[in-house]
């Protein structure tokens, strides 16, 4: 529906990126009068933020390149600055970001960033048509904004499924005020893989947008693929392999029967080669080295597009210090489930040896793995799969707020019912009944007010799991839950958050399944005029 060549032409939309402008369609209501992106109220609250003064600049080059992930894996891909992950951008909290995008992309191929996580200004979020044109290929764009919230973030494009390449990066905003005691910390980033190996992601869109309804079943249960018979990563498939499914169209890439208790049933859609630590794969890994008895934090983010990753370090428990870049109560784990978008700091004391620090694809039975490092050992296998995988595994609906993050006790002001709807059978994923459409981006917003205290509950009435994220803001799980931007929604399960309308402008609110949220689960939550 809303593809890369679709959003293409979507440079002369200036004026729906305002957010006043009526409906289409002649008996459409009329939409009401909404906040623009680059108002002065979006100016004002940006002058209100905790500044330092620092302004740290950059340059992230999209464009081509070919990509060495291990193992003797050579692809072609897209990619920030000719890696994968992009090069890490680390500032502190309070710091001015002015990071200048330059548009190398092949085909007329436009592109943006959008800063995952962090409460900026409006017109800075990087979502065209709505806070912005497009960056055409060969022409740049300035990112400026302050950065006052510490925590563990990333970038990447919001212009069609081009997430789904090399096109992203960490960003960490450092506390100067740092509460935790560590020696060292490692950023580990997570990402399922097949852009250059089996197809690319538009393959993947275009196939997945015929429906699963009519694939064919074995032995009276759902087609596997063959990477999902065995926990070591399976040799990737010919890109002319195809199977029927039923409907006359090939299955190339779909995958069926990926099951998961922690999701709820149906794990993911899409049948993934690889799956990647840190741009490496498990023949050949990522590691860390350190020092037996260090304290290390380890930044995960899950980068993926359609998978949640259960993440375990071999012989260790893991203590949960944040989610989403805001702290917890600490809570000591044996694996964490980390979906699409979320990201999480935990603790480790190491131990001496050569551990595998392994992502788990949850419910598809392969893993991404990397190593620490404290000693001598013997190299873990690429299949492996330590116990604590087995041990006690914590969503974000178990944790709590740090007292200094958790929300103000009040009543909301507006409760916006957000209803994921749609099924695989027909691929038409959808938020209350309404696929977004980016031809008419501020067709039936939900519509807040600013100083408001607002609930979202996501009613999820499919048969899968949608990690649900908000630009723009945090919410709050429940009754004092943790801080979030991305969540966790079961099929056929109800999550209530709260957040407060403190950020003007008109923001995005989507599954961070790149796919679903490329066929329509999206929204427009914008303030009223």
């Amino acid at each position: 529906m809303n593809s890369i060549d679709r959003r293409t032409v979507l440079a002369g939309l200036g004026a729906a990126a305002t957010g006043l402008v009526a409906a289409c369609g002649k008996d459409a209501p009329e939409t009401p009068a909404l906040l623009s992106p680059t108002g002065s109220q979006v100016a004002r609250v940006e002058r209100k933020r905790s500044a330092t003064g620092r302004v740290q600049g950059l340059t992230v080059t999209a464009a081509p390149a070919t990509l060495d992930l291990g193992g003797g894996v050579l692809t072609k891909s897209w990619a920030f600055d000719g890696r994968v992950p992009g090069k890490e951008v680390r500032i502190s909290a309070g710091d001015t970001l002015s990071a200048e995008l330059s548009n190398q992309l092949p085909d007329g191929t436009t592109t943006s960033i959008h800063w995952h996580g962090i409460s900026l200004r409006g017109d800075m979020d990087g979502v065209p048509p709505v806070t912005q044109d497009p960056v055409r290929s060969g022409s740049n764009f300035t990112y400026r904004f302050v950065a006052d919230k510490p925590g563990t973030y990333f970038f990447h494009p919001h212009v069609g499924i081009e997430v789904d390449r090399a096109l992203y990066a960490p960003l960490i905003i450092e506390d100067p005020r740092e509460p935790l005691s560590y020696d060292d910390e490692w950023v580990v980033v997570l990402d399922d893989w097949l852009d250059g190996v089996t197809g690319t992601p538009d393959d993947v869109f275009a196939e997945l947008s015929h429906g699963m309804s009519g694939m064919k079943m074995k032995n009276g249960g759902p087609r596997r693929s063959e990477s999902s018979r065995h926990p070591s990563m399976a040799a990737p498939s010919s890109p002319s392999e195809t199977s029927p499914s039923g409907d006359g169209a090939p299955t190339r890439f779909r995958l069926s029967g990926a099951a998961s208790p922690l999701l709820g049933r149906d794990a993911g859609d899409v049948n993934y080669p690889y799956h990647l630590i840190n741009g490496r794969v498990p023949t050949d890994p990522a590691s860390y080295t350190g020092k037996p008895g260090s304290r290390v934090r380890l930044r995960i983010i899950n980068a993926g597009a359609d998978t949640a990753y259960r993440v375990a370090l071999g012989g260790h428990k893991m203590t949960i210090t944040h989610t989403d870049g805001f702290p917890v109560d600490h809570e000591e784990v044996d694996a964490l489930l980390v979906a699409m978008g979320e990201r999480y700091d935990v603790l480790v004391t190491l131990d001496d040896g050569v551990f595998p620090l392994v992502a788990l694809a949850e419910g598809k039975d392969v893993s991404g793995m990397a190593l620490v490092r404290t000693g001598s050992g013997a190299l873990p296998d690429p299949a492996a799969r330590p116990g604590e995988l087995d041990g006690r595994t914590v969503t974000a609906g178990q944790l709590r707020a740090s007292d200094g993050a958790r929300l103000e006790a009040k009543e909301p002001d507006q409760v916006i019912r957000v209803k994921l709807t749609g099924s695989m059978g027909g691929y038409d994923w959808a938020i209350n009944g309404k696929r977004f459409d980016m031809n008419d981006p501020t067709a039936d917003p939900l519509l807040v007010q600013e100083g408001q205290r607002v609930q979202l509950d996501f009613i999820n009435s499919s048969g899968m799991w949608h990690p649900m994220h908000l630009h723009g803001h945090t919410y709050q799980l429940g009754d004092g839950g943790p801080r979030k931007d991305t969540t966790i929604v079961l099929p056929r399960s109800k999550v209530s958050v709260v957040f407060d309308a403190d950020n003007p402008g008109q923001w995005m609110l989507h599954c961070h399944n790149a796919y679903h949220s490329e066929a329509g689960m999206m929204a427009l939550l914008a303030y009223g005029a």
